[in-house]
This record gives structure tokens, sequence and C-alpha cells, in this order.
């Protein structure tokens, strides 16, 4: 149908107010798993050590009455550190902002120090996932922490084409190396995982916690075994169920844990309580001194990553993830 001649429409009329919504909407995901996982735990250096231990491995022990003893020589424990990084992020917002009039929020300055605090803390969870050697830092670089990726190197499962653990030697102390990535990718198995999970177990370690991207948690929805998986339908719903979150094997039982700052490539097998954030400075919000017709405020955290022993964890390398 056509329009009547001399129709006054909405395309010619002027002065129409403007419906904007007073909602803003970010679906952008801001959770962090392995980071609210962890212990914190007070830092007082930009260095923060602890120690480590083994017993050593089991032999025959019997003797003959009245026989004089032997005394076996003591072992030192193993002193590890890493380094705090700093997370900072900033905002200026200039000061004619408080006298406007805004949708979905009061305060420029109050919504934008919220986002860029949720966007560090996405930043955090990477840092510490992140296949990464310490830095010491200097007046002109900055310190890094060592994330998963140097710290775990006892019980792995790698491409062997050229993929290597950190080396951990008189000249490269633990945390001081990255993992070498291999050139090559493979396909994530059940294998691969079963296998990493004895050795976990066989070394000592109770494991509870896996760490992985969304496409290896796809592939760990068709592991197969008793009682690992749950596929049902709610007749009721029409709905079915497809989870594998909890896997039990002779090993242990673990939790499968997806999660967006992991690498793809990564699939990490942890005990939770091996794993602490040594935090020097909280996240605290602060303003900066004004220098101008605005306002400036920064979001800081300093914190490192504690692998307690990193002997009770395991990772499954190179994969297509």
């Amino acid at each position: 149908m056509t329009q009547v001649a001399n129709t006054y429409d909405s395309y010619d009329i002027k002065g129409i107010k403007e419906d904007l919504s007073d909602v803003i909407y970010n679906i952008t995901p801001d959770d962090t798993p392995f980071y609210s996982a962890c212990k914190k735990t007070k830092a007082k250096n930009t260095l923060v050590e602890w120690q480590t231990d083994t017993l050593r491995s089991s032999g025959a022990n019997a003797h003959v009455e009245g026989d004089e003893t032997a005394f076996e020589a003591a072992t030192a424990t193993t002193r590890l550190n890493n380094r705090t990084q700093i997370f900072k992020n900033a905002v200026i917002i200039a000061d004619t902002d408080e006298g406007l009039s805004k949708a979905g929020r009061a305060k420029e300055m109050a919504y934008q120090t919220l986002k860029i605090a949720r966007e560090q803390k996405l930043d955090i969870e990477a840092a510490l996932f992140d296949n990464n050697a310490y830095e010491i830092g200097s007046s002109t670089a900055a310190r890094e922490l060592a994330g998963l990726g140097a710290w775990v190197k006892t019980n792995t499962s790698f491409d062997a084409t050229s993929g290597a653990d950190p080396v951990v030697d008189g000249s490269n102390p633990a945390g001081s190396t990255a993992r070498t990535d291999s050139s090559a990718t493979r396909d994530f198995t059940q294998t691969q995982f079963d296998d990493v999970m004895q050795e976990i177990w066989t070394a000592g370690g109770n494991p509870d916690r896996v760490y992985l991207s969304p496409t290896n948690m796809n592939i760990a929805l068709g592991f197969t075994g008793g009682g690992n998986s749950r596929r049902n339908i709610d007749a009721a719903r029409e709905t079915v169920y497809n989870s594998v979150d909890v896997y039990v094997t002779p090993w242990g039982t673990v939790e499968f844990t997806p999660s967006r700052e992991c690498r793809g490539k990564d699939v990490y097998i942890l005990q939770s309580d091996m794993w602490e954030v040594g935090v020097l400075r909280g996240t605290k919000n602060t303003e900066m001194a004004k220098t101008g017709d605005a306002t400036k405020r920064q979001v800081v955290t300093e914190l490192t990553l504690c692998a307690k022993n990193e002997a009770a964890n395991g990772l499954v390398a190179d994969t297509n993830g």
C-alpha cells in the first residue's frame, strides 16, 4: 500500500526525543576460576619464597639385634621463589562529565573504574595460566611472575616433535624458564589424561581440578568409563544432559573447569591446595593528582603465584584446543 499524499509522518517531525535505554549491556565474561580458587596469602617482599622437600624411595629395612646404628645423610630442602608482578590500569575523564546526564550510569568515572578493574582481573588470570618465566625486573624493565607453564614439569605429556618441559638445573632455578611449546599440535585424548593422572598419583599428588579450553572440554565430554559421564534425558522437558564435570579414576576424582583464559594447548590437572597467590598489594582504586580539567584514577594490584609443590600436579600439553 502507498501513503496518502501530504501525510506528515515521523520522518518529517523535528524534535523527537531520543529513546536510549538506561541499561548498558555487556556480556563479556569476567570469571577467573583459577585465580578465585587459589588461596590468597600476604606477600612481604617482591621476592616471594617457599620450600619443598621429598622422601627417599622405599628400600629394604631389616637389622640384626644389637648392631651398630648407621646414620643416613640428611638432605636439604629446596628453596623456590617467584616475583611479584604489578598490574595497573588507569582512566582519565574530563570534568565536564560532572554536568552531563548520561544513560546507563550516573558517574562516568565510577563506571569506567569498575570496568578496568574487571579487565585487570582477567589479565591476572591470564598471567597465572601463562607459559612465562619470571623476570627479576629493574628500574627500566617490569617484574613478571612465572605462570603455570614455567612450574609444572614432573608429570607431563607433550608432543615429542619439539615440546619440552621447563629446564631446571644449577643454572636455571625453577620458574626461571618457560616450557617449550611443540611446533606441532595433537588431539587431546583420554589416554593422555589418564596417563598423567597416574603419574601424579605415583608422585604423591591428589589432583582435584582440571582447567582446560572450551574445545578440550568438548573432547572431555566424550570420555568413557564407569560413572565418569552422565548422559540422560529429562522426558518431561525433553532435555538431554551431557556432563563430565566430575571424572572418577583409580588415581583420584577431579572436576573439569573450562576456562577462557587457559591456553588452548594446555590441559592443567591441579591439586588446588598446592597453589597460592601471594598478594603484596591487594586491588586498590586510588585517585591520582589533578593536573588539569580532568579527574584521574588508577587500579593497581601486585601479586605472584606460589607453586607449593609442582609434583602434585600435571599437564597435557601441545593439544589442538
